[in-house]
């Protein structure tokens, strides 16, 4: 070897090689077997991954919400945190259920100061409603969430993610090939974002699989610590009341109508793409654009988002060409996953960012979306009900709406006696100008952008009518409703899907019921 001084070249440091052994201890001689027996990152449990981490008082941690309503690790983790007397956490959770009602005595007693998430339900939504938390919480699309967490904007300190699988390098995944292990979340797509630009990343899991867990939608470079757990969730959680299977007449005949509506605006062609929503008649949709396809003789390029058992049915029938999963709404979805080599998860930044190179939402021909409210401007309230308490979340569904080429949203004219098509929605989720069409039982109307749709599906004999005629015919049915009382207090900010806040929501006024 010749001599040479990386001093007297010009621009160069001095980064000479200095010995084989020079950044590192010593050579590791083990054999594998004997390497896998030092454990690699697994921690004993809960209480020592949060020591290990650094997590303090201040932070921001963060949870998915794949689980659903089965989820055990919210729960888990937040009681390990108050016990250890850690306070003021800012909780950044995709989302989070019913059974995340234990959060509202760590909101009481201050270990948790803050919330970001897509939605919220049961008691926490009721006691934030009515005015729990000192702080608004930050509701956020998955799409801006994910975005949101690359820029920095939303700096997650430690992630605590569940999965159904992971080795002891932390190689996680939605399911397991463990035969009798039953507790399959399918998809990641939400913890994939939090593990790759968290800081410290703790993996829990109730099925330690040897290295190397493969293949995984969580590798082990994001990962710092692995605990085994003895539960991280109940499978059954997963099928919650958002991804019903409706029997309902009135909105499976929105759902047909709703097929209808897609075949006749000229985006139901062999090679289309799409996307549905979780609710009972948009789910419905599906069987009936299968029908058509069947009767044409074409397929779908791909399927996006929130999956389901019928898009994955309609993917083995041959119907759906690719299937990309940011999160298995169902059992069979999850099954799916784990099975069908052309159905593959994605993570929510490629398939809702705005700010990201290329989000999958912006290849879509057509989405079906549901909601609580629309307007006479079509603007979508997907998170307040008409009692203004926050009920749902707000998902994916803004960043659907805004890149597909047709964005159809679903809904019965009214609910019992609450009319769904109203002047002014409670809470502006989705910006009407990205609606084009919204279908109830009772008729169909268009976006006066989209003049091109309404002559289509007028031409195709399809009851076409102005918005503010469906609203006036809800009012006839069930009367106008009154005002919702709010009072000053802000307890939310809903943010559009670049991170802007588009509406408020208000701390729930008190009603005298005697009036």
């Amino acid at each position: 070897m010749s001599n040479f001084d990386l001093k007297n070249i010009h621009g160069i440091e001095d980064i000479s090689y200095n010995g084989e052994f020079a950044g590192s201890k010593q050579k590791n001689t083990a054999t594998f077997a004997e390497r896998m027996n030092t454990n690699g990152k697994i921690v004993e449990n809960i209480e020592e991954a949060i020591k290990a981490s650094g997590l303090k008082d201040g932070m921001t941690i963060s949870f998915h919400h794949h689980f659903r309503n089965g989820d055990h690790i919210v729960n888990m983790v937040m009681d390990a945190i108050a016990k250890m007397g850690i306070k003021d956490i800012v909780v950044a959770a995709s989302s989070l259920q019913a059974i995340h009602a234990p959060l509202v005595e760590h909101i009481k007693n201050g270990v948790v100061k803050r919330i970001e998430t897509s939605g919220l339900r049961g008691e926490l939504a009721k006691e934030i409603s009515h005015g729990l938390m000192d702080t608004p919480v930050v509701f956020r699309s998955h799409g801006g969430r994910a975005a949101a967490i690359a820029n920095g904007e939303l700096h997650i300190d430690v992630a605590f993610l569940g999965a159904p699988s992971s080795d002891a390098y932390g190689n996680a995944n939605g399911f397991s090939r463990v035969e009798g292990h039953t507790v399959n979340c399918g998809s990641l797509g939400y913890a994939m974002v939090d593990a790759q630009y968290a800081d410290k990343v703790v993996i829990l899991t109730d099925c330690l699989v040897d290295y190397p867990n493969t293949p995984c939608m969580i590798p082990e470079n994001n990962v710092d610590y692995v605990v085994k757990v003895d539960s991280i969730g109940d499978p059954n959680g997963i099928m919650s009341g958002a991804t019903r299977y409706t029997k309902n007449p009135k909105e499976l005949l929105i759902a047909s109508m709703t097929a209808d509506v897609v075949e006749a605006s000229g985006y139901l062609y062999d090679g289309f793409s799409m996307q549905m929503g979780s609710g009972g008649a948009s789910l419905a949709a599906a069987r009936f654009i299968r029908e058509k396809m069947i009767e044409k003789n074409i397929k779908a390029s791909f399927a996006l988002g929130g999956i389901t058992g019928q898009i994955t049915a309609m993917h083995e029938e041959g119907l759906i060409g690719k299937v990309l999963d940011v999160q298995s709404f169902d059992l069979i979805a999850a099954e799916s996953l784990k099975n069908n080599f052309y159905h593959q998860f994605i993570s929510g930044e490629d398939y809702a960012s705005y700010a990201n190179k290329g989000a999958a939402t912006h290849e879509l021909d057509f989405c079906i979306l549901s909601a609580l409210e629309i307007d006479n401007n079509f603007n979508v309230n997907v998170v307040t009900g008409s009692d203004g308490i926050v009920m749902g979340a707000i998902g994916g569904h803004p960043d659907a709406a805004a890149g597909a080429s047709l964005t159809i949203v679903v809904g019965p004219l009214c609910r019992g006696r609450i009319p769904t098509v109203v002047e002014n929605v409670t809470t502006i989720t989705t910006p009407g100008s990205v609606v084009d069409v919204f279908v109830t039982e009772q008729g169909i109307a268009v976006n006066p952008n989209r003049p091109e749709i309404k002559e289509r599906l007028v031409n195709a004999g399809l009851p076409v009518y102005d918005i503010k005629q469906l609203q006036e015919r809800a009012y006839r049915l069930v009367g106008t409703p009154d005002p919702i009382k709010f009072k000053d207090k802000v307890i939310g900010l809903v943010m559009y899907r670049d991170n802007t806040v588009i509406d408020v929501v208000r701390e729930i006024g008190e009603y005298d019921y005697n009036e």
